[in-house]
């Protein structure tokens, strides 16, 4: 169980890594996107370790990454470009 704790931390350390790096115009400072896609990543082999139950180190590490990807874009702010009409007009 701690190999899977850390090793879905680590994975959502590293997606958050690179969306950061990617995405950075769009996403909030650099410190709460690692340390989001760090904790999806453990609650996502939480869940899915409780589901699953032991003796699946690859399905939790892929239920993980999903929990860390879907926190990740939760953060994603929208592009900056708006258009802005009057409701009048």
């Amino acid at each position: 169980m701690f190999l899977e704790a850390l090793g879905s931390a680590l994975l959502g350390f590293a997606l958050a890594w690179v969306a950061a790096q990617r995405l950075s115009d769009r996403l909030p400072v650099r410190a709460i996107v690692l340390v989001t896609g760090a904790l999806g990543g453990v609650f996502g082999a939480l869940v899915t370790h409780g589901a699953l139950g032991p003796g699946h180190f690859l399905a939790t590490l892929i239920g993980a990454g999903a929990v860390a990807a879907v926190l990740l874009s939760l953060l994603i702010r929208p592009a900056s470009r708006r258009l802005r009409r009057s409701a009048t007009v």
